[in-house]
């Protein structure tokens, strides 16, 4: 038997990843002002700068970390430093920046990163060495409509219902053990983009839930499935 002993008082750090999508992300920062989810945020990264103004209104600092392998190095918003790309096309390049990721890991205390719509690939060498502890989200249209345009995929397809899923990461593409799933009914009248509004909140809630939950310590790891101790 393994177990373990957490005081409940003591917020846990948390890395928040981000692209372009600023929904997930501005929903966290928004419970935690609100101390509906209990995390300590001191850095939001992104690959790309878009969400910078977004976490500075929340007072969270914000590194641009690129996934150009060519990049010349990072931008920071805020008061923290550190350091440069994550996930470039370049094997190297992918090395070095998720090496400092770890880095970052280390260096901030961090006890668990947060991908709010994080558009790139682990590698598994990452996924490996930080199991357990990075939680994803995405669209439960998987693996049905992969690629882009999954909501005028979707739409196509006539589909009658539409989700999101938050799960651990692992080296399996977003086949890792699941933490909470939300869904919502559609029908005929919805658009596109009608789909795509309604999948942002599904989003927002399963991930915030997963957050929540893994923070209190209330997720057990079972082989790939997990048990929830709500």
């Amino acid at each position: 038997m393994e177990w373990e002993l957490h005081d409940t008082a003591v917020q846990p750090r948390v890395l928040i990843m981000v692209s372009t999508a600023g929904h997930c992300l501005n929903d966290l920062l928004y419970r935690r002002a609100a101390e509906s989810l209990r995390i300590d945020v001191p850095l939001v990264v992104g690959n790309h700068p878009d969400l910078a103004p977004l976490a500075a209104a929340h007072g969270v600092p914000f590194e641009h970390v690129p996934a150009d392998a060519a990049s010349a190095g990072p931008t920071l918003a805020g008061p923290t430093s550190a350091g440069p790309t994550l996930a470039g096309t370049d094997p190297l390049a992918r090395q070095r920046s998720e090496g400092r990721l770890l880095d970052l890991v280390g260096e901030l205390g961090i006890d668990f990163v947060v991908l709010a719509r994080y558009m790139r690939i682990l590698s598994p060498e990452l996924c490996a060495k930080m199991a357990g502890r990075i939680i994803n989200i995405h669209h439960s249209f998987l693996p049905s409509f992969k690629g882009a345009r999954p909501y005028h995929q979707a739409h196509a397809h006539g589909v009658k219902l539409i989700g999101a899923t938050a799960h651990y990461v692992t080296a399996d593409l977003d086949e890792g053990p699941i933490i909470e799933q939300e869904v919502a009914r559609v029908d005929h009248s919805d658009s596109p983009e009608d789909l795509a509004a309604i999948g942002r909140d599904a989003e927002r809630v399963a991930l915030a839930r997963a957050v929540r939950w893994h923070a209190e310590h209330r997720v057990l790891l079972h082989g790939r499935r997990t048990v929830i101790f709500r």
